[in-house]
């Protein structure tokens, strides 16, 4: 018996409109809302949060990309407003790129094919995408292409080339 899980990466205001937000995040919006609207009744849902406290720029994350987001509780850090409502079984604090905690559940609960849609596609789509592959191997594993945005274009590409090539299925 098939168990689908739609997993919704970091779709949070500082990533789409805040302070990391970008063209392409912003022109997958509508996508991502329909995607997660229609999964309503056919998969269950879940979230992840990047999840930052006030001393993000002593991390090491800081320090490499000092641009303060996703500080809890601030706005920044809450889902965008089209996904407000849309139930999801769990949501995932993340301190990092990938959840490890996401992964060990997804193994956990079963679950035989999970898609994956969110930004930014070249960091958290990947990193959650190749750790959910790590502990669940036989698990069928999507990403979604047209839900999904990077920091680039090109860096976009290259995200999806390596998932692909990692034997994520990517849904163009």
């Amino acid at each position: 018996m098939n168990k689908k899980l739609l997993v919704v990466i970091d779709m949070q205001n500082d990533f789409i409109t805040g302070a990391l937000g970008n063209k392409e995040c912003q022109a997958v919006v509508p996508a991502v809302a329909a995607k997660v609207k229609s999964a309503e009744g056919n998969a269950n849902i879940v979230y992840t949060l990047d999840t930052h406290m006030e001393d993000y720029m002593n991390t090491q994350e800081g320090r490499n990309l000092p641009v303060k987001h996703c500080i809890k509780p601030d706005n920044g850090w809450k889902l965008i407003p089209e996904l407000e409502g849309i139930k999801a079984v769990r949501s995932f604090e993340k301190p990092t790129f990938g959840s490890i905690e996401l992964a060990e559940w997804i193994k956990e609960n079963g679950y035989t094919e999970v898609e994956l849609v969110g930004v930014c596609t070249d960091i958290c789509v990947i990193s959650n995408a190749m750790t959910i592959k790590a502990v669940n191997p036989e698990v069928v594993i999507s990403v979604d292409a047209k839900c999904c945005a990077g920091v680039t274009p090109e860096s976009h590409a290259n995200a999806l080339a390596a998932m692909k090539a990692c034997q994520i299925q990517v849904e163009e």
